[in-house]
């Protein structure tokens, strides 16, 4: 189970904030997409030192799942 940091105003999540990744904690730069579905809250973000994830929250189960999509350029 991934351990993500998210501001909740009116609801939870309304936004992500940090999350943890491979032991570091990982600061969102950017929001670059958003999404629901009736079982999930997505968002796809950008991180400050430019990698791209999809955090997913399982509104069943409490749960969010961390995926990397793009790592940064060298």
């Amino acid at each position: 189970m991934a351990r993500v940091r998210c501001y909740a105003g009116s609801t939870y999540p309304e936004r992500p904030e940090a999350f943890e990744w491979e032991g570091a904690e990982k600061q969102v730069d950017r929001i670059l997409q958003r999404w629901r579905t009736p079982e999930a809250i997505g968002f796809r973000v950008r991180t400050e030192d430019g990698m791209i994830f999809d955090l997913i929250y399982d509104l069943r189960w409490d749960q969010w799942t961390v995926i990397p999509l793009i790592a940064p350029s060298p």
